[in-house]
Formats: structure tokens, sequence, C-alpha cells
């Protein structure tokens, strides 16, 4: 099994850091991507641990969301901040990741990171539109954990 740092090639993570910035352009909310090797925890608890580490947060008006996976142990997370999860339906996130996991049991884990992006992009975009004087709170790199 590939480690985090090289499970996606160089193109695949291009086209997911395209996807983060192209989700990005007309929202005011923010898309961070995280990925390592193993989670030995509970899934959700790593991933708002890496959440909070991320300070993702911290958006002014807490529209954040992380992809978090985990290449190893085969677990991935989606979650979004108080403000994003104030707004969309109870099984929003339930949707993505169904679509994500369709493309991942085809081994086609680039292009379902990048479509769960872009519908979690259009959800920020309906309830976060974008406005004039929006600035990108966070990087739109791909983090890379142990």
């Amino acid at each position: 099994m590939p480690r985090a740092k090289d499970f996606f090639t160089k193109e695949q993570q291009e086209r997911i850091v395209a996807a983060v910035k192209e989700a990005e352009l007309n929202t005011s909310g923010e898309i961070r991507v995280f990925i390592e090797d193993k989670c030995i925890e509970n899934v959700l608890d790593r991933a708002a641990f890496i959440f909070e580490q991320l300070e993702i947060h911290k958006t002014q008006e807490r529209n954040g969301v992380l992809f978090y996976l985990a290449v190893s142990h085969r677990k991935f997370a989606i979650l979004g901040d108080a403000g994003i999860n104030s707004k969309v339906k109870p099984d929003f996130w339930d949707e993505i990741k169904h679509t994500m996991v369709s493309h991942f049991k085809l081994q086609d884990f680039a292009t379902g990171m990048s479509k769960g992006i872009m519908m979690a992009g259009k959800a920020l975009q309906e309830y976060f539109p974008h406005q004039a004087d929006d600035v990108n709170e966070l990087p739109d790199e791909i983090v890379f954990g142990k």
C-alpha cells in the first residue's frame, strides 16, 4: 500500500487541488483535504482532531469542510463546521459520501475526492455565496499526515 504522499500521482493531486479551488470560486466557504497513512482510532474522532489542528473552525462564517482520508486503513470522513451543518439537510454529507464510495470501490480515489469536493462546493455556494470582499481564509493545498 503506498504511503499517503504517494497515494495520488502528482496529476491526481493537482486535480484534487483544482477541485478545491473551483469549488471555492463561488462561495465564501473553505474546503481542506487531509490525507494520512493510518487511522487507528474512530475515523470521525480523528477527523475532528485534524479539523481543529488545521483551524478549519476559525473561518468567519464557520463554513469550513474537511475531507479526511486514511489510505492504509481505507477510512474517510467528511466534516462540516457548525455554520454549514446548521443549513444543510441532515443526510447531506451521506449523499456526498455515497458518491465518493462508488468511485472508491472502482479504485478511482482521485475522481471520488474531486466529485465529493465539488458537491460540497455547490452546497456552500447555495448557503454561503461568494462575497465581493471574500478572502481565501485557508490554503487549498492537500495536507499530508504521517
